[in-house]
């Protein structure tokens, strides 16, 4: 992931992350937005690999939906997990989206 983290305070208003088995709604600060991906907080290990899907919601914006995969999940069940995702396809009415969302 790229080392620039763009701050979600004030830009996000819901994120969603979804995969088979598991279901995450988060509040924006929880979430990390990088260029190639999405960092965050998840009570549950996620496996890496895990494809999951994104849904950020915007007032702005509308909402981006995103593909990727779990890149590393470190934590223990006691403080939780810091999971990174890279997104796998960003179509670029989705690229363009995310970042009408970063920059409004």
């Amino acid at each position: 992931m790229s080392a620039r983290t763009i701050r979600t305070e004030g830009i996000l208003s819901t994120v969603n992350v979804q995969a088979r088995q598991t279901r995450l709604s988060l509040s924006t600060d929880q979430v990390r937005i990088h260029r190639n991906g999405v960092e965050f907080r998840s009570d549950t290990a996620i496996a890496p690999w895990t494809e999951m899907t994104v849904s950020l919601q915007s007032p702005e914006a509308g909402r981006v939906n995103c593909t990727g995969v779990v890149v590393a999940c470190t934590g223990n069940r006691h403080d939780g997990y810091a999971v990174s995702m890279v997104f796998t396809s960003l179509s670029k009415q989705s690229q363009a989206r995310l970042e009408s969302m970063v920059f409004s």
